[in-house]
C-alpha cells in the first residue's frame, strides 16, 4: 500500500476516535472477518494478535515473528477499505523505528503495543521501559509523516491476583505512557469492573480502551463508564466459534 493511503487511513482512524465515544473496532483476524465487519458497517478494524495466531495454527504470545505477522495481515489490510489497526504484541523484538517501517509497509493505521515481553521470558517492562518504547514508536511514525494511532496497553491487571492492589501503579503506567506519546491507554482485564474502569478513565486524558465480548457486554454501560474505545481481543472469534458449534452440532453423526 502507498504511502499516501496509509497516511490518509491514520488521519481518519484519527478522526473516528474524536467522532465516537466509544469507537468499537471490531477484532478481526482474516480476510473474511475483515470484510463482515466493514459491511456491518463498521468504519475501521483492529487485527488481533491471539485471534490471528489461532487462525494461522500459532501460538499467541509472540508465537509468530514479526515477518510471518506482516505476511499474514498484508492482505487483510489491503481487503477493506477502511483504516485497520495492528495488535503487534510487545514488539517481536524489534527497535521501535523497524516496527514502525514494518507497519507502514503493509499499510497499518495504527498498533498496540503491550508490556509483557513475550519473547524474554514473559517478563513486564517497567513503567519507564516501555514509556521509552512507546517514544520511539511515536519519534519513528513522526519521522514517517505519518499520524500512526498508538495504543499503549499495560498488563498489571492481568498478572495481579488483586487487580485493585495494582492502581496506582497500573496509573501511573498508563499516564507515562500519555506522556509518552500514546493516543489511548489499554489496561486489560478490568471490562467488567466499574470502579476500575471509571478510575482509569479519570486518570487520563486520552481514551481508555476496554475489551468487551460482543454479546455478553452492553455497549451503552461503556458509553457511561466513559470508556472511548472499544475492542474484543479474542471475544469475537470466540463467540463466532459458539455459534457455529451451536450451527453444527445438530448435524453431527
Amino acid at each position: 500500500m502507498d504511502l499516501h493511503t496509509t497516511t490518509e487511513r491514520a488521519q481518519r482512524l484519527k478522526q473516528l476516535h474524536a467522532d465516537h465515544q466509544p469507537l468499537v473496532l471490531p477484532t478481526v483476524w482474516d480476510v473474511w472477518s475483515a470484510r463482515t465487519a466493514a459491511d456491518a458497517g463498521f468504519p475501521a478494524l483492529t487485527i488481533g494478535s491471539h485471534p490471528l495466531a489461532e487462525s494461522r495454527g500459532a501460538d499467541d504470545h509472540e508465537g509468530q515473528t514479526f515477518e510471518e505477522v506482516l505476511t499474514a495481515v498484508r492482505p487483510i489490510v489491503a481487503a477493506v477499505d477502511i483504516p485497520v489497526s495492528v495488535d503487534l504484541e510487545a514488539g517481536y523484538g524489534q527497535k521501535p523505528a523497524d516496527l514502525i517501517a514494518g507497519l507502514l509497509e503493509i499499510g497499518g493505521a495504527g498498533l498496540n503495543i503491550e508490556d509483557t515481553v513475550h519473547s524474554d521470558g514473559g517478563r513486564v517492562r517497567d513503567t519507564q521501559e516501555h514509556a521509552h518504547y512507546i517514544t520511539g514508536l511515536r519519534a519513528a511514525a513522526d519521522d514517517a509523516g505519518v499520524p500512526l494511532w498508538i495504543n499503549g496497553r499495560t498488563d498489571l491487571f492481568l498478572h495481579a491476583k488483586d487487580p485493585s492492589a495494582v492502581l496506582d501503579e497500573a496509573i501511573e503506567r498508563l499516564r507515562a505512557m500519555e506522556r509518552a506519546g500514546a493516543d489511548s491507554v489499554y489496561p486489560v482485564r478490568i471490562q467488567d469492573d466499574d470502579d476500575l474502569l471509571t478510575a482509569v478513565v479519570n486518570a487520563v486524558t486520552v481514551p481508555v480502551n476496554s475489551t468487551a465480548h460482543p454479546v455478553k457486554h452492553d455497549l451503552a454501560r461503556f458509553r457511561r463508564l466513559g470508556v472511548g474505545r472499544i475492542t474484543y481481543g479474542p471475544l469475537l472469534q470466540l463467540a463466532t466459534t459458539d455459534a457455529m458449534k451451536d450451527m453444527l452440532t445438530p448435524w453431527a453423526p
